[in-house]
């Protein structure tokens, strides 16, 4: 019934390649050294691996679920304005 509709406005996406990995890499270390310096109670809970800062388990899921968040609109927006 709405199928054409839907199809109509789907957003254009690009196929994985190296260079989409890294601007989402890039994004999750971003997102983890801003929960770093703004998350209050951030060694609250279990703690994860040392080599994230000190960071609870928590802190870091939310800190990663961010950054995917910000890559994932940084990619779209790059391949929006054709710069990948």
């Amino acid at each position: 019934m709405f199928t054409p509709i839907l199809l109509a406005t789907v957003a254009r996406t690009v196929e994985w390649n190296p260079t989409i990995g890294l601007i989402m890499i890039l994004c999750n270390i971003l997102a983890i050294a801003i929960g770093k310096s703004t998350i209050q109670n951030r060694h609250t809970g279990p703690a994860a691996p040392s080599m994230l800062g000190g960071l609870s388990l928590g802190a870091v899921v939310g800190s990663l679920a961010f950054g995917h968040i910000l890559g994932t609109g940084t990619i779209l927006g790059l391949s929006y304005i054709g710069a990948i």
